[in-house]
């Protein structure tokens, strides 16, 4: 039992410490809330339209960080940029819903 619990949290730890992908995303933040029973995550939409007229992309994201939260909530109504990492094979939604977390945010020229 002690193997089993000892490689959960090593699993855990190795996902969140290890990015996927990392990169960036441009638009306007549509929402951004603390959901969850148990666990409280930060979950926002992220809005991104190339052209006038087009149908909007959304883009799922998670805040781990409840400063970078605080930081995406100053820039409401604005343009940001938004720089995620991803994260696949997270064992729980305790640290996001989903497998794109956002560490860094600046306002969008």
């Amino acid at each position: 039992l002690l193997l089993f619990v000892a490689g959960f949290a090593l699993y855990t730890f190795a996902t969140l410490s290890y990015s996927y992908s990392k990169g960036e995303r441009v638009g306007f933040v549509q929402k951004l809330s603390q959901r969850g029973w148990l666990c409280k995550t930060n979950e926002g939409d992220l809005a991104m339209v190339n052209i006038v007229g087009q149908q909007a992309e959304i883009f799922h994201f998670s805040v781990r960080d409840d400063a970078v939260a605080k930081k995406i909530e100053t820039f409401a109504g604005h343009k940001v940029a938004l720089q995620y990492e991803e994260h696949r094979g997270v064992p729980s939604s305790c640290f996001g819903d989903t497998t794109y977390f956002v560490v860094d945010v600046s306002k969008a020229e």
